[in-house]
């Protein structure tokens, strides 16, 4: 059975979301308003949220398809965006191919024994649907809940899983993993070639069990020249894009700080780039070039002003979409942890009253 077929979970998910303004624009098509969601509107800014968490460390919540599928709804019903994301980590995969790394409160993921020679390549092995069966239940108890609303499957970029990797943890200056990426290139290339292997396996379990559009976050990126990123990261990038194209979801890709890799991060396959409150959106979608939906892009920071200036700085990001082939409505990064929930509402509302057709 083919992977559009309408008697599979990818083909039931197409016909039931096919026509929703967020599935419209990213096929850059005509839509009745413009979509939003919010990059981690998930999480810590929802009372909700930080209720059914309490207790319960942040890989085991994503491990548990209750929890996730609870957290995942919490900002649908609550926001009403147009969108759902898949809650989980991006070292989720990783976990669950045995590395051992953990999710530390104020730090981040944290990874045990770096990976930072050949024979600690043979630690990562190939994910098969069968690590992640915790993936597949949420996904079905989620489609199930949300109907028309999208959901949005998620994974890591091979670079910013590879930085964790290399350096044990979150870095501000990437030493360890730019010293690997000069210093072997073969390793380092071979690094991220399995990390594209994983990465597209997890995307494709994520498809099949019913996710409407998989969005590949490269929250590191940024921190690599031009250069640096065609020669020594896009073409694992692009392996993880070609290795869902088949099933004719829309990609996106998203990373901080990439203004000056926009261009390059369209051409590794996605169909929708995301860019950050750095770079005006119609500025965003003149470095992309045509053919691409451009995300974004309100600086998540303008949430805690005042109503009027948020309006005004979401004025100035419709003005600058106006006019784009495909536009979908996000911030520049995730909503931070301490914003007003009934902030990010007021937006979504706001959004939808100023572009409704």
């Amino acid at each position: 059975m083919s992977a559009n077929s309408s008697q599979s979970p990818v083909g039931r998910r197409h016909a039931a979301t096919y026509d929703s303004p967020f599935m419209k624009a990213c096929r850059r098509e005509t839509v009745p308003h413009t979509p939003v969601w919010f990059m981690r509107q998930a999480g810590r800014s929802l009372p909700e949220y930080r209720k059914v968490r309490e207790g319960t460390a942040m890989l085991e919540s994503c491990m548990r398809p209750d929890l996730v599928t609870e957290i995942t709804l919490q900002p649908v019903r609550r926001h009403g965006v147009d969108a759902a994301i898949y809650f989980s980590d991006i070292v989720v995969p990783l976990k669950a191919i045995g590395v051992d790394l953990d999710i530390k409160p104020g730090i981040g993921p944290v990874v045990e024994n770096p990976i930072r020679t050949r024979a600690d390549l043979a630690r990562l092995r190939d994910l098969t649907p069968d690590d992640v069966p915790y993936v597949t239940e949420a996904m079905g108890m989620l489609t199930a809940e949300l109907g028309a609303t999208p959901l949005i499957g998620f994974a890591g970029a091979p670079f910013t899983l590879a930085s964790y990797l290399v350096e044990g943890g979150p870095s501000r200056n990437h030493e360890h993993t730019k010293a690997l990426m000069y210093g072997d290139p073969r390793l380092w290339a071979d690094l991220l070639d399995r990390l594209a292997e994983i990465t597209g396996a997890f995307l494709k379990v994520q498809i099949e069990a019913g996710a409407s559009a998989v969005q590949l976050f490269d929250s590191w990126v940024g921190a690599l020249s031009p250069a640096d990123y065609r020669r020594s990261v896009m073409p694992a990038s692009k392996k993880v894009f070609d290795a869902v194209a088949a099933y004719d979801v829309p990609r996106i890709h998203f990373g901080v700080g990439t203004g000056e890799l926009l261009g390059l991060m369209g051409e590794a396959g996605a169909d929708v780039v995301g860019a950050d409150w750095r770079v005006p959106v119609d500025e965003a979608a003149r470095r992309v070039g045509p053919g691409k939906a451009i995300q974004g892009n309100l600086d998540p920071a303008v949430l805690f002003s005042t109503r009027e200036a948020v309006e005004a700085k979401t004025d100035e990001v419709l003005a600058a979409a106006k006019g784009l082939e495909g536009h979908i409505f996000n911030l520049g990064h995730g909503v931070l942890p301490t914003t007003d929930p009934e902030a990010l509402t007021r937006l979504v509302e706001y959004v939808h009253e100023r572009t409704s057709a």
